[in-house]
């Protein structure tokens, strides 16, 4: 319809769209989407109830138009063509870290083991060694998240089955501080 509108061929429209995409990239991503102030971020989760937490991530589903080339690839769970969106958001809900570009038939747990969010996690350069003890448990910065990403030391997940009420409080605190991330998302849709 762009093509249409403006009397140009439908690969002119493409290239600019690319060309836009790419300048966004190299000239704005570095500038919107960062770690900002660890300490801040501790912080303000650390009053929501969550202590010693550098952020929360997801994924989630960015519609898209059934491509040419492995179109079954990109057909999510939910029946529709899409790519993945796994982002990583402080305690205001603004993102810091993203990845996006995987077909919507892939895993968000394989999005993220694929990520260099995770292999900075896991070479332990992302956070600062910063730990805090939580009763007699040593607890570096932590990641909050929902039962599809695997549970690491610096990767919280919430308790299953039968809870006791100290299992049931943890499960609610994280719950709480993890659902900004959900809301970013609805804002960015």
């Amino acid at each position: 319809s762009v093509a249409n509108q403006f009397g140009v061929g439908k690969s002119t429209v493409g290239v600019a769209v690319m060309q836009v995409a790419n300048t966004i990239v190299e000239l704005l991503l570095s500038k919107v989407v960062t770690l900002g102030n660890v300490q801040v971020i501790i912080d303000g989760f650390a009053a929501m109830g969550f202590p010693n937490c550098g952020g929360a991530i997801d994924g989630t589903h960015i519609p898209i138009l059934g491509p040419d080339h492995q179109g079954s690839q990109y057909i999510n769970r939910k029946g529709y063509f899409s790519m993945v969106l796994q982002a990583r958001v402080d305690h205001k809900g603004r993102f810091t870290n993203i990845n996006v570009g995987w077909p919507g038939k892939v895993h968000d747990a394989r999005v993220f083991r694929n990520s260099g969010l995770f292999r900075r996690l896991q070479e332990g350069i992302y956070f600062p060694d910063q730990k805090t003890t939580v009763g007699d448990v040593e607890m570096p910065i932590v990641i909050l998240r929902d039962p599809a990403y695997p549970l690491m030391p610096w990767l919280m997940k919430p308790y299953t089955g039968v809870l006791d009420s100290e299992k049931e409080l943890f499960n609610y605190r994280l719950s709480k501080c993890r659902m900004v991330v959900e809301c970013a998302f609805g804002r960015l849709k």
